[in-house]
């Protein structure tokens, strides 16, 4: 029963994204994300307990990014998708531009695959992982939502979702090397990079709540490559 349970975690993982997905295509963007946010936290549980229980498959690995690719990829990319629709200059224009959004879907389905193959990425990650590309977003309809007009005005501009889109697909495939978030130890010298990013965002969500998570997400490549330049 146990050598099953992180696999079944992992399912939990597909069946939120399974959800978002709906609640994505019937305009509800908020539950939408939540439903990234409680995949995430199956993401992580399964490969815990996984290690909790010393148990691990092979199907295990290529489950988990099945799973990741609908909550992680295909999810966001409605999200986004769903963002250039209430655009007005879009959506009456019947444009073809909101299509770009599933670029998201097919990068992180490349980031994936070559997650599974690359031995590199057991302590570094080559490339913005997937769940934070999704957290990212996530937190663009709660901007677009938001009483700050002039970060909402950005967010529906159909030029800035443009270049959000392709920023993100480029970084989801870059041979950029990102810091892992796993700690194999608690020493701060070591660990300086992560638990800096960790204060600095817990301030960050503190202050600006949703609205901070682009600005970790920025924060979290920044510090990447300071790490990565003085290593």
């Amino acid at each position: 029963m146990k050598q099953h349970l992180p696999n079944a975690i992992t399912c939990l993982n597909l069946f939120s994204g399974c959800i978002g997905v709906v609640l994505a295509f019937e305009g509800q963007l908020i539950d939408a994300g939540y439903a990234i946010l409680i995949a995430a936290i199956f993401d992580f549980l399964d490969g815990l307990v996984a290690r909790a229980l010393k148990v691990s498959s092979p199907i295990g690995k290529e489950l988990d990014s099945l799973a990741d690719i609908v909550s992680f990829g295909f999810l966001p990319s409605v999200i986004l998708f769903k963002l250039f629709n209430l655009s007005p200059a879009i959506a009456d224009s019947g444009s073809w531009i909101k299509y770009t959004a599933f670029l998201v879907a097919i990068c992180s389905a490349l980031r994936l695959a070559k997650f599974n193959l690359d031995p590199r990425q057991n302590d570094v990650f080559f490339g913005l992982p997937t769940p934070a590309c999704a957290i990212f977003i996530l937190s663009l309809p709660h901007i677009a939502m938001s009483r700050n007009l002039i970060a909402s005005e950005y967010v529906q501009n159909p030029v800035i979702l443009i270049a959000l889109t392709l920023t993100l697909s480029f970084l989801l495939v870059a041979e950029l090397p990102l810091m892992s978030l796993k700690f194999s130890n608690f020493n701060f010298s070591t660990n300086l990079y992560r638990y800096l990013l960790l204060a600095l965002s817990l301030i960050l969500i503190i202050i600006l709540q949703f609205t901070a998570i682009p600005l970790i997400i920025m924060l979290y490549l920044i510090l990447s490559i300071f790490q990565f330049r003085n290593a």
